[in-house]
């Protein structure tokens, strides 16, 4: 089984067990992250939309770092402009560990309904007082 989660704008596949790179997260390692599931597979069939809505991707982190670096090189001709620049994109290492119903999806059990109140009779002594006067 395997699920498509998002998160900063960008889609991942996630299988249970996998380290996958994600945008950076203001997370310490070994906390626990969930993330919104777009769609699901297995051998039996491919579930998105409506059918996916309490559907999470658990994973802990493992680290935070920086990936390679990339040059960005601006160049117009015949102006003699030319600017190089070096991008180091921040990441998250997080590991899967489950796929499935999030923590805040668990519905609490259900409350019994507070019992009726019927309207209280009156006081007995007061009945009989009125019985004494009547006769």
């Amino acid at each position: 089984m395997y699920a498509i989660f998002e998160n900063g704008g960008k889609q991942y596949k996630a299988c249970v067990g996998d380290l996958i790179k994600v945008e950076k997260l203001n997370k310490s390692a070994g906390e626990k992250v969930e993330f919104p599931v777009v769609l699901t597979a297995d051998e039996k069939a491919v579930s998105a939309g409506a059918e996916v809505a309490g559907v999470k991707v658990t994973a802990e982190v493992v680290s935070e770092g920086k990936d390679k670096k990339i040059i960005v090189f601006k160049y117009k001709p015949k102006k003699n402009e030319r600017k190089k620049q070096g991008h180091r994109q921040p990441y998250t290492l997080v590991k899967v560990t489950a796929i499935g119903a999030g923590a805040a999806e668990e519905k609490p059990a259900a409350k019994k309904p507070a019992a009726k109140k019927t309207a209280a009779k009156k006081p007995a002594a007061k009945t009989e007082a009125a019985e004494a006067k009547a006769e």
